[in-house]
């Protein structure tokens, strides 16, 4: 099913984060729209102009509408801005925040009561501004269903690559993750940011060959000592430098990894839902629904079901 997405430009806005989403979800599956903000030809910071297609009408009829960034000043949005984002999430409309987007979603009310990110630098402003939003400054993206946010600069990817594999597949997400020359899911937080391209030293190898290892093998248990010593580390050096390397611990990073195969095996495969979480290490389809429905806010039969046709 098509899925309109309606992307806000502004005056003075970063092209990056316009171009983000606009890569990453252009193509048949969905139609694109950049809307805006303020009328007429809008400046950007690289020192061009762009020329939105429509302005905040736009908006109306828009299955997502995208904050892609904002101000570095964080100040207020204009309050035709904040009405038509509050119209667009009163309909149903999913609203993402990507960086300092999450701002104008907070001033319109969007996130009160919720969990939200930002850039980790702006993180404390937020919070101040708006007292109302848990602020979380470790975390990449939140996804709190109805409403979006993601951290700073390259984060805007992961949630979009994120976004993209929660409506049209793992399998489609990785193709245009490899299209972009991106990690199609990172692992851990904002620590994470700047990523060695490669290994750095003779133990960032032998934990990328464990890793691998352990992705061909995710229907096994797996305990840090073994790994350890595949590694030919201690534990503790094994747990410190894998929280170092990908911002996260290796329990939830093979949470993510399992989860992320079991999408694949739904979308392609017509294995029994109990066969997709033996193949995929979860021990059996109870465990499976508990950890997808934690996770994606959907049973395993009913994301299949996403993809039957």
């Amino acid at each position: 099913m098509l899925k309109k997405i309606a992307i806000i430009a502004f005056d003075g806005m970063t092209p990056f984060h316009l171009s983000v989403p606009c890569l990453v979800f252009r193509g048949p599956l969905f139609e694109l729209t950049v809307c805006g903000a303020e009328p007429g030809p809008l400046r950007t910071s690289a020192g061009f102009d762009i020329a939105p297609g429509k302005g905040l009408r736009g908006l109306e009829g828009a299955d997502v509408v995208i904050m892609p960034t904002w101000h570095d000043d964080c100040r207020p949005a204009p309050a035709v801005l904040l009405q038509a984002l509050r119209r667009a999430h009163a309909r149903g409309a999913t609203i993402v925040g990507l960086c300092l987007g999450a701002f104008p979603l907070a001033e319109a009310g969007l996130l009160d009561g919720r969990v939200a990110t930002t850039h980790w630098a702006f993180a404390g402003r937020l919070a101040e501004l708006r007292p109302q939003v848990k602020v979380d400054e470790e975390v990449l993206y939140v996804d709190e269903g109805d409403v979006v946010t993601s951290a700073g600069v390259a984060a805007g990817l992961d949630c979009s690559l994120y976004l993209l594999r929660k409506w049209a597949g793992a399998d489609h997400a990785n193709q245009v993750a490899r299209r972009l020359l991106v990690a199609p899911h990172r692992e851990g937080g904002q620590a994470q940011f700047i990523e060695r391209p490669v290994p750095a030293t003779a133990s960032d190898s032998r934990l990328a060959q464990v890793l691998e290892w352990v992705q061909h093998r995710l229907a096994e248990e797996h305990s840090l000592d073994a790994l350890a010593a595949r590694a030919a580390m201690s534990r503790r050096n094994f747990t410190r430098h894998f929280r170092h390397s990908t911002g996260t611990s290796f329990k939830q990073w093979l949470l993510n990894q399992r989860l992320t195969h079991a999408q694949r095996l739904l979308e392609t495969s017509d294995a029994s839902i109990e066969a997709v979480a033996q193949a995929a290490g979860f021990g059996s389809a109870l465990s499976l629904r508990q950890h997808f429905r934690a996770a994606f806010h959907s049973s395993p039969s009913a994301y299949r079901k996403l993809f039957d046709a």
